[in-house]
């Protein structure tokens, strides 16, 4: 992991701004299509996602600014393996569709009735979720958005902290999010394209793992030795 050093005002600015950016769009999504402002739990996932996400990047900004470089340069780049990138607009397109289909199910049409603590539920999964995202990056240097070889940073296998148990810990984080944003916004329909996303997380670790192996030396002997992907004694 690189070594901490004062966090750059460009990156720190660029940070704020784009997590504002992207909260003020989520928004007009949910409420849009909710047709109301009134929806509370909307209100938890904007606050609470975007309070946390943003501490959590500026720490990582702080301690290891490339890697926050590198996760910032977007979902598409040139040196991105091709499948990754038609994954990644399917991918893109599956999560606007949930937000729009939780409004209009759970407050514009009132057709899922999702208990009081199944929300409650997946607001800790969607806590944790980028608790694990955090401890991730804390961990591996090279946890980039997009599946490539990092060959100008030196790219080395990880194994220590959560990399002992599963050899995608950010995919299982993932799994705790997706879940937990359903679940939270109270619709059921909602749920189910959570788990299409969490199924796309499953082949996307299957393909990334084939070019880890082909062109990541160690990593080969990484994966004999944690057996698991996602879930430590699942799978």
């Amino acid at each position: 992991m690189a070594t901490t050093s004062p966090t750059e005002p460009t990156l720190e600015r660029r940070l704020i701004k784009q997590t504002v950016i992207w909260l003020l769009l989520l928004g007009a999504i949910l409420f849009g299509s909710a047709g109301t402002l009134d929806w509370p739990e909307a209100w938890v996932l904007l606050v609470g996602s975007g309070a946390l996400g943003l501490a959590s990047a500026l720490i990582i900004a702080r301690q290891d600014p490339q890697l926050m470089r590198e996760r910032m340069r977007g979902p598409i780049q040139s040196q991105q393996k091709p499948w990754d990138k038609a994954l990644l607009v399917v991918v893109f397109v599956l999560c606007i569709a949930m937000f729009i289909v939780a409004g209009l199910d759970a407050v514009r049409y009132r057709i899922s009735n999702m208990p009081l603590w199944l929300e409650v539920l997946g607001a800790a999964g969607i806590a944790l979720g980028i608790y694990m995202f955090h401890v991730v990056m804390r961990t591996n240097s090279y946890a980039s958005a997009v599946v490539r070889i990092q060959t100008e940073r030196g790219h080395q296998v990880i194994s220590t902290g959560p990399y002992a148990f599963v050899r995608h810990p950010m995919y299982s984080g993932a799994i705790l999010y997706f879940l937990g944003i359903a679940l939270l916004l109270g619709s059921w329909y909602a749920v189910g394209i959570a788990v299409a996303l969490i199924a796309l997380f499953g082949l996307r670790a299957v393909w990334e793992e084939q070019t880890l192996i082909d062109e990541l030396p160690g990593y080969a002997a990484y994966a004999e030795r944690v057996r698991y992907r996602l879930i430590p004694g699942i799978w």
